[in-house]
């Protein structure tokens, strides 16, 4: 009998997260390591169910996109460029904290200057995903906790792209700089499309025909995806270009039904991105490369809140909020999995390089988020009181 590799895959992770997830709750544990552990499990590296973890992997970036286009949609573009005056040279301290911890520990660990620079390049990132999975719609909305979160990730994930341009040119392209001009250049060109499109055409159409609600839906998912292709055409992220979109339609009434339709949409594809993370794990190496993984994922969950207060509280904000930004944006970042491989790929870092920043990377993201589950409110929050969608 002919099996479908494709329905095969997709039965292996939502039946098998469905059972670990309840054995998750049961043990009181984030939801997120359940996907993580089953995509190690089923991956390449465990029982090899899932031999393609690739395909998975480029399927579930989708998911990012539509969470970044559902926070957009929450956040007022006046709160956003008031967040990101305050929080510049927050992002630009912390960054230099984090590379600077990033380096002592691959030079102490035995790497070259070279794999010690993008570990510590790798260091200086937060992740979007973790991040922002685990905070409430209604922090977002409504505190002011949401936009300084926003801001810094959005710094943050602007700083990362330059660093992958340098990287991918470190191969040997002597054009980096100039891509990286272009790319800086590109960022307000798409906002302003964006404006004037969302100002003078969607949002004008939508408004026309807002009574059926499948038009309305189609219109937001090829806006979404069609500002993600161009932002990066441009030399920017997709995420990027999905953040843009959302927030050209926050000044819309229909924002928030709109982010209320896209919700089980964008929880579809992140099931499928932390499976692809799990399944990335390559558990014969796993020696080699614990003991610097384990330091660099414990700096990050230690130093990194602690630095972040301390900037935060320096610029006047509250001692509570800026202990919950630390802890929330403790961890690497998904592009720490992007360097490593795109690093292995150009030849500046070699594989044991490489597994350690993927290491740390997956061990930072399943701390990171058992610590915010059971210290802060989130939507997946074992407790009852502290549950938040």
């Amino acid at each position: 009998m002919h099996q479908d590799p494709i329905l095969f895959t997709f039965f292996l992770i939502f039946t098998g997260a469905a059972v670990l997830a309840t054995l998750a709750l049961f043990a009181r544990q984030s939801l997120l390591v359940a996907y993580i552990a089953l995509g190690a499990l089923f991956g390449p590296w465990g029982l090899g169910l899932v031999q393609d973890a690739a395909v998975v992997s480029q399927v579930s970036h989708i998911g990012i996109m539509f969470l970044l286009f559902l926070l957009g949609l929450d956040l007022d573009p006046k709160d956003l460029v008031h967040s990101l005056r305050r929080t510049t040279l927050i992002t630009l301290g912390s960054t230099l904290i984090f590379a600077f911890a990033g380096v002592l520990i691959g030079l102490s660990s035995g790497f070259t200057t070279a794999e010690s620079l993008v570990l510590g390049g790798a260091m200086t990132f937060s992740s979007t995903i973790i991040g922002l999975k685990l905070l409430p719609t209604t922090v977002l909305h409504h505190q002011r906790l949401g936009a300084l979160m926003i801001s810094i990730l959005l710094l943050q994930d602007l700083l990362a792209v330059a660093f992958i341009l340098v990287l991918g040119g470190a191969g040997g392209s002597g054009q980096v700089w100039t891509r990286m001009a272009l790319s800086g250049l590109a960022l307000p060109v798409l906002v302003g499309l964006a404006w004037a499109a969302a100002r003078y055409v969607l949002l004008p159409m939508m408004a026309r025909y807002d009574t059926i609600r499948e038009y309305v839906f189609l219109i937001a998912i090829g806006w979404c995806l069609g500002l993600a292709q161009l932002s990066s055409s441009l030399g920017l992220s997709a995420e990027v270009g999905a953040f843009i979109a959302g927030v050209a339609l926050a000044v819309s009434p229909i924002a928030q039904y709109l982010a209320e339709s896209l919700r089980p949409l964008r929880d579809f594809f992140l099931v499928l991105f932390f499976f692809a993370l799990g399944a990335q794990f390559n558990l014969g190496m796993l020696g080699d490369v614990l003991v610097p993984a384990i330091l660099a994922a414990g700096t990050a969950v230690v130093l990194k809140p602690w630095v972040f207060r301390r900037l935060l509280e320096g610029t006047g904000e509250s001692p509570g909020r800026s202990r919950e930004v630390g802890f929330r944006l403790g961890q690497l970042s998904e592009f720490s999995l992007l360097i490593a491989a795109l690093g292995l790929q150009s030849g500046v870092i070699g594989e044991r390089a490489a597994l350690t920043l993927q290491f740390a990377t997956l061990l930072s993201f399943l701390v990171s988020s058992y610590l915010v589950v059971l210290r802060f409110a989130t939507p997946i929050a074992i407790s009852d009181a502290l549950r938040r969608d």
